[in-house]
């Protein structure tokens, strides 16, 4: 058998398997099957905030997480700009990274339970009130992704951190779309970075959902671009 055309074989299987689940989702966006997979975005979202005002020399106060799908971060000091942009951008590159070690090695129940007990530390140390929807949601899910690697079988795991990875690249440019395009006039972060840079909100929300979609198909190649086998190392499907 000619081993270019395996892998090329090999490469599309994993498309179509990966668009087949991204249809899914939008299938069932506005279901309880997906509702969960919904706050875990916006727990990302703004998780991206505080680490990039981190990063940035500043710190992280608290995380309020609502079940109206919505949340803050309350940060101090760092650079105001990039902990702005990092919401939306963030919360995609963390599902991007997520469905690229999914689909490329073979650690997926390692990567659950290590998503798992960081959802749980992040969860008390920084979502406030104590006693909310927020931290019951980040102990609960950490709880259920600890759960899961422990318990589960690899190709389980593979699965729901592909499904985790695929909604929080989709989700991010349908936020950006609906928070900021469609109604531009909400105090997003959209808004309020066209309120330090005196550009319009429209500008930010156009800038970052091309950056999305980019990034989005992107990170979807490359995912592509190996399939692991259960039991063995990566395999290049480009040999």
């Amino acid at each position: 058998m000619n081993p270019e055309r395996t892998s090329r074989k090999i490469q599309w299987k994993e498309l179509i398997s990966l668009l087949f689940i991204m249809l899914a989702v939008v299938y069932l966006w506005n279901t309880w099957v997906v509702y969960p997979l919904k706050i875990l975005v916006v727990f990302f979202h703004e998780l991206s905030h505080g680490l990039m005002a981190v990063i940035t020399g500043g710190s992280i106060k608290e995380i309020r997480i609502v079940a109206a799908q919505g949340g803050v971060c309350v940060t101090a000091g760092g650079n105001r700009f990039l902990t702005l942009s990092a919401g939306y951008l963030g919360s995609l590159v963390l599902g991007g990274v997520i469905l690229v070690l999914a689909t490329r090695t073979r650690y997926d129940q390692t990567i659950a339970t290590v998503i798992g007990g960081l959802m749980i530390l992040i969860s008390l140390l920084f979502v406030r009130p104590i006693i909310s929807f927020g931290i019951f949601f980040g102990l609960l899910s950490g709880l259920a992704m600890i759960a899961a690697g422990k318990y589960l079988s690899e190709d389980s795991n593979d699965f729901i951190l592909k499904v985790i990875g695929l909604t929080s690249c989709l989700y991010a440019v349908l936020d950006i779309k609906s928070d900021v395009l469609d109604r531009p006039y909400l105090r997003s972060d959209a808004r309020m970075l066209a309120e330090l840079t005196h550009l319009p909100t429209i500008f930010w929300g156009l800038l970052w959902i091309t950056i999305a979609v980019i990034a989005a198909v992107l990170f979807l190649l490359v995912a592509c671009k190996t399939r692991h086998s259960k039991g063995q190392g990566p395999v290049d499907t480009l040999r």
